[in-house]
């Protein structure tokens, strides 16, 4: 039996901001994050609206997460650079 596929995204907030995270379900994730509840990101919660401004399908959730780190460490020109 395979693994399910992780993705990783990207969200813009209303004031520029950019929040990176990953996911089985990045539609009920983004919707999770817009709701403001329990399952939000605190980081995001009051900092809409919110844009998804990136996803990619990444492989397991170890790849996943070490994509994330990875992500998270680089400047906001690169970040911006990736999202096109």
């Amino acid at each position: 039996m395979s693994e399910p596929l992780w993705f990783l995204y990207m969200i813009q907030c209303a004031n520029g901001h950019l929040y990176t995270g990953v996911t089985l379900n990045i539609e009920r994730r983004f919707k999770e994050h817009q709701s403001g509840g329990p399952k939000a990101a605190k980081f995001l919660r009051g900092k809409g609206p919110l844009l998804l401004v990136y996803n990619e399908a990444v492989g397991t959730q170890s790849e996943a997460l070490k994509r994330e780190i990875a992500i998270k460490r680089w400047s906001r020109a690169k970040k911006l650079a990736l999202i096109g």
